[in-house]
């Protein structure tokens, strides 16, 4: 039997969307507003699913206590209120659309010891939100 726990958590979190690797027209183009100088922000909100089978002494996948835990050290004291372009190291070198906040969650994530990490998923407007499931393995980019 499989199952999943899913869990919901906020943060709010400030960004530019700016490649280095582009001009500053194509930036424009390419981002619009939120190509903004000053940086733009998004109340976030984050959902975790794990799953593992149900441990019969305690009736639960994992206890959401520890995953609570794990979350906020992992994603929310580090993200949360936070210019994610220069405070977060990651996105340093990279753009920190939702794609790739939402590709960094996940890997901060799967390191939780008590039960699979399945998906992260990553709303940042009522319009728009992002799904990552992680990488099968030998998964190869082009």
């Amino acid at each position: 039997m499989k199952l999943h726990l899913s869990r919901r958590y906020r943060f709010s979190a400030s960004h530019r969307l700016h490649s280095e690797r582009l001009g500053e027209e194509e930036n424009w183009r390419v981002y619009g507003k939120c190509n903004n100088p000053y940086g733009h922000g998004h109340n976030y909100i984050v959902e975790v699913a794990v799953s593992g089978p149900v441990n019969p002494e305690t009736g639960m996948i994992a206890n959401v206590a520890d995953l609570d835990a794990f979350v906020e050290g992992e994603v929310i004291e580090p993200f949360d209120h936070k210019y994610l372009n220069e405070e977060i190291a990651e996105f340093r070198a990279s753009v920190p659309t939702t794609e790739n906040v939402c590709i960094e969650i996940f890997n901060r994530l799967s390191r939780f010891p008590k039960a699979r990490l399945e998906r992260v998923r990553v709303e940042e407007t009522g319009s728009n939100s992002f799904e990552y499931l992680g990488e099968p393995a030998g998964a190869t980019h082009e």
